[in-house]
């Protein structure tokens, strides 16, 4: 398998893909999904490429990080109101105010809803070879979220899915940076439906798809999960 294909403004044929990336794959599109994620979402939290701590026996020509968008209120919804999707808030607060980044967060307190902080990482398996959304959350007093508070957070659908496949879903491991205990997403599964959305994709395009766009299509689903949507100008692959 080719694995030169991630190149700005390249495409690949997709009946030839089997919907996994490789680490610097991963890095490029990841690089796309943050400058397109900025322009479109200007108002909004950004997501930010960090670069992973320096481990032995990793090559030192592959581009090691994540993405990572961090202090984020959700809004969980009055139980009156019916709606299925927190709101997004952003948390003022600079990188350069926060003594501790990994560690810390700046709650946001509501006399009308009660507020919950979330630090959010897409994060490569190399298991997988794809990538995975890594989170984690406290509620207003600094404590961490366990899995029954932050399903009452997920959209009504999620919070669905949650119940019927408790440990598939969502499960909690280390980060694998930071050997600490964060909830994700779980990867299972991923490759195949990465490759039937491209394939729908493909139509439309002579089975060409344009790979920098990996993660814009991957986020489109995945955040749904969580509540954060993809802008329909992301999705379209309108902003260059």
């Amino acid at each position: 398998m080719c694995y030169n294909r991630f190149l700005s403004g390249a495409s690949m044929d997709v009946s030839s893909w089997d919907g996994t990336l490789s680490l610097n794959e991963f890095s490029l599109a990841a690089q796309a999904f943050e400058e397109k994620w900025k322009i479109s979402n200007s108002a909004s939290p950004p997501w930010l490429w960090v670069n992973a701590p320096i481990r032995p026996f990793v090559a030192s020509q592959k581009v090691d990080g994540f993405l990572s968008m961090e202090n984020i209120c959700l809004l969980r919804p009055s139980e009156d109101n019916g709606a299925e999707v927190s709101r997004l808030e952003e948390e003022k607060t600079s990188l350069s105010e926060k003594e501790e980044a990994i560690d810390d967060a700046t709650l946001v307190h509501s006399n009308h809803h009660e507020v919950h902080y979330y630090d959010f990482h897409i994060v490569y398996s190399a298991s997988y070879r794809v990538p995975v959304l890594y989170f984690r959350g406290y509620d207003s007093d600094g404590l961490p979220l366990q899995l029954n508070e932050i399903e009452k957070d997920l959209p009504a659908c999620s919070a669905k899915v949650l119940l019927e496949s408790k440990w598939t879903f969502i499960t909690q491991e280390e980060h694998p940076y930071f050997n600490r205990p964060w909830y994700k997403l779980h990867p299972c599964g991923t490759s195949e439906w990465m490759k039937l959305l491209f394939l729908d994709e493909a139509v439309l395009a002579e089975s060409k798809v344009a790979i920098e766009l990996h993660l814009v299509s991957w986020f489109s689903v995945v955040g749904q999960v969580i509540g954060l949507r993809v802008p329909i100008e992301m999705v379209n692959g309108r902003i260059n």
